[in-house]
């Protein structure tokens, strides 16, 4: 009797510690009784955070993590309406949404490893649906946020209800070529590259020439304009000098014509040279006259 006492209390103990069970915060629990979810079909299946009761050793608990949860799947090639083939690097955040039914699609799996295989390809079969019914330069420009709204949708209704599970979000992270068509994408840029700058080149001079001929014709305008303006102020001068010469030469004929042959005389003898003329001739007749009147 002494020691059956122990091993009774001993035996109450451990039942007691296995009929208790704590869910930590970020996770829920399913209890199962001979493989059987218990309360299955209803809210009491799925244990929130905190401490529950069970029935020992018939009874066992599967826990699961509540939090988003990551996929990071390796790049996947799609190909685009034109039939240009991308490699696509996407992430998905997913959940688990229904415990029960995810007990049901993958068992005991508390790491998710089955349920990221499982998920993976549709995800990749949305895409590469979403991929084939657009250009590539609608997939660059401005579709990404359209694709991961249409792929969230598809994947969860092939996943919310059967298995459990609802996909939060789908990120592209990179479209890029394959190694093998890079080069060439590379080349065709950088020919219609250089197409559009031979074209703003000809464009360029094409213009410049317009501006050079305009310019120089302009030149040639105001040189015009400008020496008519000259003609016309050298006639007008040429007129006023006239006049001035005119009423000049009227008020005294003789000293005018005095001073017109001394003019005469610099012009001609200014060289230093020799000049034979006669004597008596019109010319010299300043020479002979004694009083400088100038005889005739």
């Amino acid at each position: 009797m002494k020691l059956l006492s122990p091993i009774i209390a001993l035996l109450l103990a451990v039942l007691i510690a296995n009929s208790a069970f704590i869910v930590p915060e970020g996770q829920s629990a399913l209890v199962l009784q001979f493989g059987r979810i218990e309360g299955a079909g209803s809210t009491a299946a799925d244990y929130k955070p905190g401490l529950h009761f069970k029935l020992p050793l018939i009874q066992q608990v599967v826990r699961y993590d509540r939090r988003i949860l990551n996929l990071e799947a390796q790049p996947e090639r799609y190909f685009t309406s034109e039939k240009k083939a991308v490699n696509v690097d996407f992430y998905v955040k997913w959940r688990i949404a229904n415990p029960a039914a995810y007990y049901r699609s993958f068992g005991a799996d508390e790491t998710q490893t089955l349920a990221d295989q499982r998920l993976a390809p549709i995800i990749k079969d949305a895409l590469r649906f979403e991929f084939t019914a657009r250009t590539l330069n609608d997939l660059i420009a401005n579709a990404r946020s359209d694709i991961t709204e249409n792929v969230s949708k598809q994947a969860n209704q092939a996943t919310e209800g059967k298995l459990g599970i609802r996909v939060v979000d789908v990120r592209i992270k990179r479209i890029e070529f394959p190694d093998e068509v890079l080069g060439s994408v590379y080349k065709r840029m950088s020919a219609e590259r250089n197409r559009l700058a031979n074209e703003q080149r000809s464009n360029g001079q094409e213009e410049a020439a317009k501006i050079e001929a305009d310019a120089d014709r302009q030149v040639q305008v105001i040189k015009a304009e400008a020496e008519r303006d000259a003609q016309e102020a050298r006639g007008e001068g040429d007129a006023k000098a006239a006049e001035i010469y005119a009423a000049a030469y009227s008020k005294d004929p003789d000293f005018y014509a005095f001073y017109r042959s001394l003019k005469a005389y610099r012009e001609a003898f200014k060289n230093g040279g020799v000049i034979v003329v006669d004597p008596k001739s019109e010319f010299m007749r300043y020479f002979d006259s004694s009083n400088g009147a100038g005889g005739k």
